[in-house]
């Protein structure tokens, strides 16, 4: 991921709506959900909620895709999985126990 892009994701997710919306299809991953259940169950209107997935999607953090009347909605794990390397890329400077404390942190939630 080059820093334009990173910056972008970063951007979008710098709201607390768009991002509890993002943890919350990551949650739902790879099901997604339908744009009303998202507005539902984080209490914020329909046509705000619609403007904070426009955020998302145009970061390419989510895509959506129509299914009859709904729209679902779907993190894209694998910009993310891109997201996170891009911090991570040189934190250890080729000294690998720098890194390991955060790494351990992160594969309990894959387990």
């Amino acid at each position: 991921m080059e820093s334009e892009p990173a910056i972008l994701a970063l951007a979008a997710l710098a709201q607390s709506t768009r991002l509890d919306a993002f943890r919350l299809l990551v949650r739902h991953a790879p099901d997604g959900l339908p744009a009303g259940e998202i507005a539902d169950r984080l209490a914020v209107p329909t046509n705000t909620m619609s403007a904070h997935l426009g955020v998302l999607s145009r970061a390419g953090l989510i895509a959506s895709q129509r299914r009859s009347r709904s729209i679902i909605y779907r993190a894209d794990l694998d910009r993310l999985g891109e997201l996170v390397l891009f911090l991570l890329k040189d934190c250890c400077q080729g000294r690998a126990e720098l890194c390991q404390p955060l790494l351990a942190e992160l594969a309990p939630c894959c387990d």
